[in-house]
């Protein structure tokens, strides 16, 4: 067997450089909250280390601190991420508020499933249907073996039943309940094409279950936090460098969502996005500075902190929130 060699990994900014790119902030359309740490699972490619024991929450003082700041501004899409969301105690009482907000807010509960079965939150998915949030779900398959492996047992039988229910309540059919799903390779590989993906998930999703939804995302891993323990245990951290490295897309560079988004932190510290956020990389300029302390108007055209693990974000058909890039 011949061992393929290790490539030098370039700073990713050398790479932009080299392609001629700078990545610069566009003006602000998403505010990203990790509302915390807090989970109900413990998955293999968290990029959060999410888990049932951490206490890492988002307290009701930063969460009116934010809606503040937030106020007068107009971004009009909220797109809540944890952990699991759901789980801090004020979040229900956050998306009241982001309603009654003078400017519209269009919000978004990224959402593992299996916590709308959880005992405490029977009435959750009632709830979010009552207030028109866009649930974007992880769902890193449509068989058992490859959600299990990723996400731990029981959460495949778990997922399927909360999507029934989703469904019963209208979302994926009804235009104001979108639903949508988010694929995450398992191992070291890169997403395949997610509108040929997509098709299949339907196919299946709907065949087996009777189940409706409305978008696959499918995002790359990254090399960060619990991700890179998983690669470095098992000795391939460099293998899925390289594959990343090997595999950037300059075309991915204009769609990346750090140029539209602005992550928060559950202590209220700013970020260009959740990827930076968690490995303690902070906005250029914003050292562990509050969003609440940031001028809005002053961060268009603010140049992005970027690191080795940007290259997740630019491989193949590149990564976003929302999925491929191109």
């Amino acid at each position: 067997m011949v061992l393929k060699a290790t490539v030098e990994i370039p700073e990713f900014n050398d790479t932009l450089v080299a392609y001629n790119h700078v990545l610069r902030r566009a003006r602000p359309e998403i505010l990203q909250i990790n509302v915390g740490k807090i989970c109900n699972l413990t998955c293999i490619h968290c990029h959060v280390n999410a888990g049932p024991g951490r206490k890492e929450m988002m307290t009701r003082q930063t969460v009116d601190k934010i809606l503040g700041w937030l106020d007068p501004i107009e971004i009009p899409i909220v797109d809540l991420t944890g952990g699991a969301p759901e789980m801090i105690p004020d979040f229900k009482y956050l998306i009241l508020e982001l309603k009654k907000q003078k400017h519209f807010r269009h919000v978004i509960d990224r959402c593992n499933l299996t916590i709308l079965n959880e005992p405490g939150y029977e009435d959750l998915a009632e709830f979010l249907a009552e207030h028109k949030v866009e649930i974007v779900a992880s769902m890193p398959c449509y068989t058992p073996a490859n959600v299990e492996e990723q996400r731990g047992e029981g959460v495949f039988d778990s997922s399927i039943t909360a999507l029934q229910r989703l469904n019963a309540l209208g979302y994926g059919i009804d235009p104001q309940l979108p639903l949508h799903l988010v694929y995450n390779p398992v191992g070291i590989s890169l997403p395949p094409d997610q509108s040929e993906l997509e098709a299949d998930y339907k196919r299946e999703l709907k065949k087996s279950f009777g189940i409706d939804f409305n978008n696959l995302y499918t995002i790359t891993n990254l090399p960060i936090a619990r991700f890179l323990s998983y690669l470095r245990s098992n000795s391939k951290y460099e293998e899925y460098m390289n594959l990343l490295v090997e595999s950037f897309n300059p075309q991915a560079v204009e769609g990346l969502m750090c140029r539209n988004t602005i992550s928060v932190g559950w202590e209220g510290d700013v970020f260009d996005c959740d990827f930076n956020q968690m490995i303690n990389l902070p906005m250029v300029g914003h050292n562990h500075k509050f969003i609440w302390d940031v001028d809005f108007q002053s961060l268009e055209g603010l140049p992005i902190q970027t690191g080795n693990h940007c290259y997740g974000c630019t491989a193949g058909a590149g990564s976003s929130c929302t999925g491929s890039i191109s």
